[in-house]
């Protein structure tokens, strides 16, 4: 990472930002073994594994998580660029399930739209939820997390890092001011 980044949360910081998500997410379910994590790539996996760790430690069984690649049902390729599709890996049937989207960083609102249309082609969950680390602002479409560490507002100029220790060998999330 450059040296021109501000830390948003430290690494303890982080960690109970986890904590208090884990515990918002078990206390909207009416039964924990219904809850299916589903991470959207690429740090939105890492984080809905972190997650699912911290959810086992809560409520005593395995929490089933996954990772869904809205890549190809993207309105804004042209504008982004294509990066390479990962598998979409699901745990287990979602028919009637609690799906939670996992992202590291809400923007525009165009990657969960596209998470919400890939969804449909693997099942109808009970109810899809949206959890995410960081909401910078700059909505383009009207989507909004039920879950969120921390809002923090961002130019256009500005990126938001979630820095895990199993990727990144640290933790925290950092404030990057782009280049130029």
């Amino acid at each position: 990472m450059s040296a021109d980044r501000m830390e948003i949360l430290s690494a303890d910081e982080l960690g109970r930002t986890l904590n208090r998500l884990a515990s918002q997410v078990l206390e909207s379910v009416a039964d924990s073994h219904q809850v299916v994590l589903l991470g959207i790539p690429t740090r939105g996996v890492a984080l809905a594994e972190v997650l699912a760790q911290r959810l086992e430690a809560l409520c005593g069984h395995p929490i089933d998580c996954g990772s869904l690649d809205p890549t190809f049902h993207r309105d804004d390729l042209d504008r982004i660029g294509t990066r390479l599709a990962t598998p979409t890996q699901l745990p287990a049937d979602l028919e009637g399930r609690d799906v939670v989207l996992v992202d590291d960083v809400i923007f525009t609102g165009r990657t969960v739209r596209a998470a919400l249309e890939a969804l449909q082609a693997w099942g109808r969950p009970r109810r899809v939820r949206l959890l995410v680390m960081v909401d910078r602002g700059h909505r383009e479409l009207p989507i909004q997390p039920d879950f969120c560490g921390r809002v923090v507002p961002t130019s256009r100029q500005e990126l938001i890092a979630l820095c895990l220790q199993s990727i990144d060998q640290e933790e925290g999330v950092f404030l990057v001011k782009e280049a130029g």
